[in-house]
């Protein structure tokens, strides 16, 4: 969703972005203040007070990752609420316990709702006759009253079990406890898509009886469908990818290099082969790692010598049966790496690059098709 959205800052060291789906509410407030004969003025005004309300909802959320000492790197603003991003994988992890994703989960809700509460005492303390409880609750027309009802609803539709929503997140938390993650992700997203034909259904039936904000529930069902199919359909890619072990897509046809080797002798060896970083061996054991430049750089500096006097011994390695997925977060948590070496006990198998490794899982999902296609 990052390619349909912009940012607007960076604040307290978090990328804020907002959903390009911002600008359509924007132009449909405008014109729906032009159908009930207000300015478009005030129909952007409506607007702004849903930002607000998804602001409110996103700082106590923020406040909330910091109290449980979650580290953000960006939040993407949507309009019913906002996507938040970890700055490392140990955070991401965390905030995808069941536990958390409850207290979390009802943050967002509690600061809405109480947000509207309050605006409402506030209204009703300085302006006794006003009407908060006139139809229609969302109207360019009355912004006071939207603004405290714009809260409210925010956080009760945030209530609702279906996912992308916050009551989603919780219900799926719960679900997964006995159901596992996949089962308890796929459940919210049907939900997430019962909820959004309702929500569709009801707008649609508001505005054929002419009451025209039956355009909101029409949109936000429209919104809640969209999201509840990509987290349906991440969960699935999600599920393939976890499945994935290094030894499904290692290299295991790679050479290595002697840490007894002269350097004039690794660059022979380097011609006859593709690869980039080799790994440097004593035995059978793995000692090190060195790159076809770190070669050619040092018999340019220094002349022959031995690789053992040149290779790096600093290098992340894989087990056979590690996740793809965790090997690869726990190295670019770090300072990544043009090749990790897979080992079984202390002995190298193979090897991973970027280079191959695009290709080895574009091979690995066309026979995956061809087998469930027999």
């Amino acid at each position: 969703m990052r390619g349909w959205s912009f940012p607007i800052g960076r604040f307290f060291g978090v990328d804020v972005r907002v959903h390009t789906f911002f600008l359509l509410l924007l132009g449909l407030s405008i014109s729906y203040g032009s159908m009930i004969g207000v300015t478009g003025a005030q129909g952007f005004a409506l607007w702004l007070l849903l930002l607000l309300a998804v602001l409110v909802r996103e700082i106590a959320r923020s406040l909330g990752a910091a109290w449980f000492g979650l580290e953000l790197r960006s939040i993407l603003l949507l309009p019913t609420g906002g996507l938040m991003s970890y700055a490392s994988s140990e955070a991401n992890e965390l905030a995808s316990t069941p536990a958390l994703q409850k207290k979390l989960g009802i943050i967002g809700p509690i600061a809405n709702i109480g947000f509207g509460l309050v605006l409402g005492a506030i209204a009703l303390t300085f302006s006794p006759g006003v009407n908060l409880f006139g139809q229609p609750w969302l109207s360019p027309a009355h912004l006071l009253r939207a603004a405290i009802w714009m809260n409210i609803l925010l956080g009760v539709v945030n209530l609702l079990p279906a996912l992308p929503l916050d009551g989603g997140r919780v219900f799926r938390g719960e679900f997964a406890k006995t159901k596992g993650v996949i089962k308890g992700s796929r459940a919210a997203a049907g939900v997430g898509q019962m909820v959004a034909y309702g929500l569709i259904l009801a707008g649609i039936l508001l505005m054929v009886s002419g009451r025209s904000y039956g355009m909101w529930l029409l949109i936000l069902g429209g919104f809640v469908m969209i999201g509840a199919h990509m987290e349906d359909q991440g969960v699935l890619l999600q599920a393939d990818v976890d499945a994935v072990r290094m030894r499904d897509v290692m290299l295991t046809q790679f050479s290595t290099l002697s840490a007894s080797d002269t350097l004039e002798e690794a660059l022979q060896r380097s011609v006859h082969t593709l690869q980039d970083v080799f790994p440097v061996v004593r035995g059978s054991n793995l000692v090190g790692a060195i790159s076809r430049q770190n070669i050619v750089e040092a018999l340019h500096a220094d002349g022959n010598g031995y690789v053992q006097g040149v290779m790096t011994r600093s290098f992340q390695t894989a087990q056979l049966d590690d996740s793809l997925v965790k090997t690869l977060r726990r190295i670019m948590a770090g300072q990544g790496a043009q090749m990790v070496p897979v080992l079984e006990g202390d002995r190298i198998v193979g090897i991973i690059t970027p280079q191959n490794l695009a290709h080895s899982m574009g091979m690995l999902n066309q026979r995956r098709r061809l087998r469930s296609q027999e």
